[in-house]
């Protein structure tokens, strides 16, 4: 560990675990190694980065107190946790974390190597450790995939969620979801005893990832599955949601849906690399887990809607 620490604090970028995606990680303060975020992924300059805390007094380098209207609420039910808040950000905040926006996204990552890591490092950025496009990856070998076999990556083991965080809003009038993770609407909601929006279409200029640019996509065209598609094509992945048929091509969930989240982007790295052509989901409906809408989200994502 202390050598990936001192690679970071060396100006370098290091892949690490997080419950959610691994990310690629570089110090929030250096503008020259984040800047080596964006070149390492091909990402967009005006896509902007979320900060990884350790601690919440690590949150007065980023904003100024007092915290907006149910920041505190939400840290203390979620964090550490999969949920990203988007806050006013100090003036000292790099324009190229924010995409030059007067906010900031900052979560706390429920995952000890990850909070040990930023803890001895200090903040980071840390986007998905994949290169741009890509699935998102929960595996220490898919950022090995996409940057090299010599790339520095923190081996944590497949990641326990398996999608990027629900990032919520609070400059808005109302909280409101820019993007859903596996930390539901009515969850958050029910934490705040009030009403939170959605909006996570697409725009020019994204307060978070995922509101611009399409991401999450193997090679493989992703479909949802109609009455016109035959399941004993050789050349597609199936992936049955409500179905307990498991076969070298189809792979059922029987609705178990936290696991398909768990595996989503490791199942569309693995159709690539076994040649399949298509990858094809049986379509299921927003309210039928907590984590539904982060799925349709993603699986819309990845078939370019």
């Amino acid at each position: 560990m202390q050598n990936y620490v001192s690679q970071i604090k060396e100006g370098g970028i290091v892949a690490f675990p997080t419950e959610t995606v691994y990310g690629l990680g570089a110090s929030a303060t250096n503008p020259s190694a984040i800047a080596k975020v964006f070149e390492q992924k091909g990402r967009p300059s005006d896509n902007p980065l979320i900060v990884h805390i350790s601690s919440i007094d690590q949150l007065s380098d980023f904003t100024n107190y007092p915290l907006p209207k149910f920041a505190p609420q939400l840290m203390e039910k979620f964090w550490p946790g999969p949920l990203t808040i988007v806050i006013p950000k100090k003036a000292s905040v790099l324009d190229s974390i924010t995409a030059g926006l007067d906010t900031v996204a900052v979560r706390m990552p429920n995952h000890a190597l990850a909070l040990d890591f930023i803890q001895q490092t200090g903040p980071l950025v840390a986007p998905s450790a994949n290169k741009s496009s890509r699935p998102s990856p929960t595996k220490a070998s898919h950022v090995l995939a996409d940057f090299g076999s010599s790339f520095p990556v923190i081996d944590g083991g497949p990641t326990e969620v398996g999608l990027e965080s629900t990032v919520l809003d609070l400059t808005s009038e109302k909280p409101t979801i820019l993007r859903p993770g596996s930390i539901s609407k009515a969850e958050i909601e029910e934490c705040l005893n009030s009403e939170v929006l959605e909006d996570n279409q697409q725009t020019d200029k994204p307060k978070s990832p995922g509101q611009k640019y399409s991401h999450y996509k193997p090679n493989a065209e992703v479909h949802w599955l109609t009455s016109e598609d035959e399941i004993d094509q050789d050349d597609t992945l199936f992936l049955l949601v409500n179905s307990e048929t498991s076969e070298e091509h189809i792979v059922g969930y029987d609705g178990d849906y936290q696991k398909l989240a768990r595996e989503l982007y490791d199942r569309f790295r693995q159709a690539d690399l076994h040649g399949y052509k298509k990858v094809i989901i049986e379509p299921f409906h927003k309210n039928n887990s907590p984590v539904a809408a982060a799925l349709l989200n993603r699986i819309e994502k990845a078939i370019g809607k």
